[in-house]
């Protein structure tokens, strides 16, 4: 893990937590090529997080997770993605999840506790699909096609949602639907069944091995307790900062690979390596400016989210423009450092290949730039919060 930013961590719990997440980073790190090469989901990796107490960071101390902070989501997550980020952008999704019921309390209390104390257990995973190729992104507030329609103790749903990460491996989902006899959208918790299939639709540039693939449901049986019931507060969206902290973790692990090569590459033209040179030097001053703003401007927030519990629902601007300069500033990265590396970097056995095509994935994660844009512009004219 890079050594050459301040680092963030602010205790030896965060500490010890951070050696253990560097240490399954180095190993996720070598299988990342393969998984990215062939386009598949990487289970070990998973096996991995789940011996290790990865996937139960956020689950309520009470029901036997460790509760972390929002501030130590982001740093953990950052870590990961050094690694392999298609591996930290999957699971963040499950621990954002978590976070997100803990500190909503949307989801029934007896619900949430079951899922937890099974994440604990058993190493169960969650993820919530809404995505839609008709309605597009719920976050655009598109309704969904897929209907729930009542049935003897229970609803029967049927539809296909799209990018549905981790879908190779979760037993349980949770899915928004839409009621005709209600006239309005509901989520449900689906469990796995004949009812349930995967189709591998998922074949992009970046983010290969997220296993987003399509999931079909036909007449799948949501029991009368596994509708959710969409109470609670409102939590201002925080843990959708596991998104930026991954693209930083791949922006970080860029800029090291172009540092490290910089200081050992000496043509036959140089007596010295090219890190003595001074465009080279200025380049790599440019990396810096891009990632010591973006990366001050992330924990910042996710600080102020942890500290400042009533001022969450004020904070989805400040969110939303840590995701947008987190990832822009991320791409930023990469690009540089390939212009320090050169040409090698569009081969496909140096790293850097993988992380441009990585990163650029954040701008299609929400909040989206235009939608973060539009918020600061309404911020700015008086008409938002």
């Amino acid at each position: 893990m890079t050594r050459f930013i301040d680092s963030p961590i602010r205790n030896d719990e965060e500490r010890n937590r951070a050696a253990l997440v560097e240490r399954l980073a180095a190993r996720f790190a070598e299988r990342a090529p393969k998984y990215d090469r062939e386009g598949a989901f990487p289970f070990d990796n998973f096996t991995d997080l789940r011996k290790d107490g990865y996937l139960q960071l956020t689950v309520p101390r009470a029901f036997g997770g460790d509760e972390i902070p929002l501030y130590e989501f982001v740093l953990l997550q950052e870590r990961l993605a050094y690694g392999d980020g298609s591996t930290a952008l999957a699971v963040g999704w499950h621990l954002g999840q978590i976070m997100h019921l803990r500190t909503t309390g949307k989801w029934p209390a007896e619900t949430f506790e079951a899922l937890c104390r099974s994440v604990v257990k058993d190493g169960t995973m969650i993820n919530t699909f809404a995505s839609e190729a008709s309605s597009g992104s719920p976050s655009r507030g598109g309704r969904p096609e897929t209907i729930a329609v009542r049935a003897d103790g229970g609803w029967r749903i049927t539809g296909r949602k799209t990018f549905s990460t981790l879908s190779p491996i979760l037993d349980r989902f949770v899915v928004s639907a839409y009621l005709p006899d209600e006239d309005c959208t509901a989520d449900f918790l689906v469990h796995r069944s004949d009812q349930v299939s995967i189709v591998e639709t998922w074949d992009t540039i970046g983010m290969r091995a997220t296993g987003s693939h399509d999931v079909v449901l036909e007449g799948a049986f949501a029991g009368a307790d596994s509708r959710l019931t969409g109470k609670g507060t409102d939590d201002g969206g925080g843990w959708l900062l596991h998104i930026p902290a991954c693209y930083m973790g791949i922006a970080l692990a860029a800029r090291d690979y172009a540092l490290a090569f910089a200081r050992s590459y000496k043509p036959n033209s140089l007596d010295k390596p090219i890190a003595a040179l001074p465009s080279v030097q200025h380049t790599i001053g440019e990396m810096e400016i891009e990632l010591r703003t973006a990366r001050t401007l992330l924990y910042a927030a996710a600080d102020r989210w942890d500290k400042e519990p009533t001022e969450r629902i004020a904070m989805k601007t400040e969110l939303g423009l840590a995701k947008y300069t987190v990832t822009n500033n991320a791409i930023r990265v990469v690009d540089l450092a390939m212009r320090i590396v050169g040409g090698t970097s569009l081969s496909r056995a140096n790293p850097l290949e993988r992380y441009y095509r990585d990163v650029r994935a954040g701008l299609h994660n929400p909040p989206m730039d235009s939608s973060v844009i539009q918020m600061l512009a309404a911020s700015a004219l008086g008409e938002g919060t």
